[in-house]
């Protein structure tokens, strides 16, 4: 029986019949709680005094950040940075509470004349400055969220002070910083097909021929486990791969976990090898995990439906070890800041983006080739003829083409402009506990 027919059948037993009757209309893998299209299927409701926000936060412009035209906006983005530093910048704005649409508070004179000075709040000033928090006010404060990759709420939160309180000067440096970045990007060939992930905008782009032909969220890794910055090349497609646990997930993650539940290897279906991958399966149920060696054991995850890959793997060899994969996560992908990996970038569409990347392969130029090989539940490996590079970049100030300035918090800390803080939602919903890469 192939793989994905025994899913289905298994799925069939869960729903029932009448739920399947719809399933049968789509693909098999879209109906499996954790890989439905939406993601959402065994999400928790949010709170009811909680507005769930529509992500936006992808680009939109067919401008690659890797090209001359993005060099040249960044390039217009530092003049204005100069001239608002000449101009003496903007003071910073006490952050002892929040301030809310509606609200009397002292600090708005303040607030206006700071989003006046960066261009979220347009029209001349006045010369009276009332402490009523206004409509005006508000859609300034969101259109500054959205420029800074924060949680767009028009309320002057923390996230939202920490961001606002990076003085000018630390912002024209960081544009600086970042010129250098795209520069050295720019150093080599720009090839006719590539793939890009900018790490602190927790996004993809797909590029052919100097324009983008997809983009993707992505999620990358957190604190003390962060993606790095390189350049590799994709040469192959791992279809319903083996996990083969890292030694440091192993470690510093698994280990520990299986000494409170030794359970975890069997419910995620978790085999235990010894000496390398390929070695003879050890009974774990025979291990001490508070003694055991993580030198002479190895943990691979067969594949399936609860494997930390997902459905596919994007094989781009690297000193690094680390990877591009789909995932059963994908309600992570819902949260506006997306620093929950051990390393590697989890892709949100990745059927997708592995279309993109198949299909100047022989026998895989038609459309739906990669549904096919889900379809059929069979582990297949596709060897590139033709790989492409991949750049895993650390771009946290850019400018659009029509002129928008954006930045991103400095999620590790790379660029000393303080607002890493502003990464963080205090009401998003924790991510969900799990050893993924």
């Amino acid at each position: 029986m192939g793989r994905g027919l025994a899913w289905v059948l298994l799925l069939t037993a869960a729903l029932g019949q009448p739920a399947m009757a719809q399933a049968a209309e789509a693909n098999w893998w879209e109906q499996m709680p954790v890989f439905g299209p939406s993601g959402h299927a065994d999400r928790k409701p949010d709170r009811k005094d909680r507005k769930v926000e529509a992500l936006d936060d992808l680009r939109v412009d067919a401008t690659p950040w890797r090209s001359d035209a993005m060099l040249s906006a960044l390039d217009s983005a530092i003049g204005q940075y100069q001239q608002i530093v000449a101009k003496g910048g903007w003071k910073a704005i006490p952050s002892n509470r929040m301030i809310r649409p509606g609200d009397e508070d002292e600090r708005v004179p303040a607030l206006r004349r700071r989003l006046r000075a960066s261009g979220d709040l347009t029209g001349r000033d006045s010369g009276y400055e009332g402490s009523t928090f206004d409509d005006t006010l508000e859609q300034a404060v969101r259109r500054f969220q959205g420029r800074h990759g924060i949680r767009v709420t028009g309320r002057v939160d923390r996230p939202t002070f920490a961001v606002l309180n990076v003085s000018a000067e630390a912002r024209l440096a960081q544009l600086r910083l970042n010129y250098s970045r795209l520069q050295e990007l720019l150093n080599t060939r720009v090839e006719d097909r590539y793939v890009l992930v900018n790490v602190p905008a927790f996004q993809l782009e797909a590029v052919e021929r100097f324009e983008v032909q997809q983009r993707h969220r992505v999620i990358v890794g957190r604190d003390a486990r962060e993606t790095p910055t390189l350049k590799a090349t994709i040469r192959a497609l791992n279809f319903f791969p083996y996990w083969r646990v890292p030694d440091s997930v192993a470690n510093l993650d698994l280990i520990p976990k299986l000494r409170k539940e030794p359970e975890y290897l069997a419910n995620e279906k978790i085999r235990v090898v010894s000496g390398n991958f390929n070695g003879p399966e050890i009974d774990a149920t025979n291990i001490d995990w508070n003694t055991a060696d993580g030198s002479k054991i190895k943990f691979k995850q067969d594949p399936g439906p609860q494997n930390a890959l997902g459905l596919v793997r994007i094989d781009m060899p690297n000193e690094h070890g680390v990877y591009m994969h789909d995932t059963p996560l994908k309600p992570l992908f819902d949260q506006r800041s997306r620093a929950f990996s051990a390393g590697c970038v989890r892709v949100q569409g990745v059927f997708q983006l592995a279309e993109w990347i198949s299909r100047q392969e022989p026998g895989w130029d038609q459309k739906g080739r990669v549904d096919d090989v889900l379809a059929g539940g069979q582990a297949v490996d596709l060897t590139l003829s033709r790989p492409l590079p991949v750049y895993f970049t650390y771009i946290t100030a850019w400018a659009e083409p029509n002129g928008r300035i954006e930045f991103r918090p400095d999620i590790y800390g790379r660029d000393g402009t303080g607002d890493g803080e502003g990464q963080r939602d205090a009401d998003a919903a924790p991510p969900a506990p799990g050893l993924a890469p």
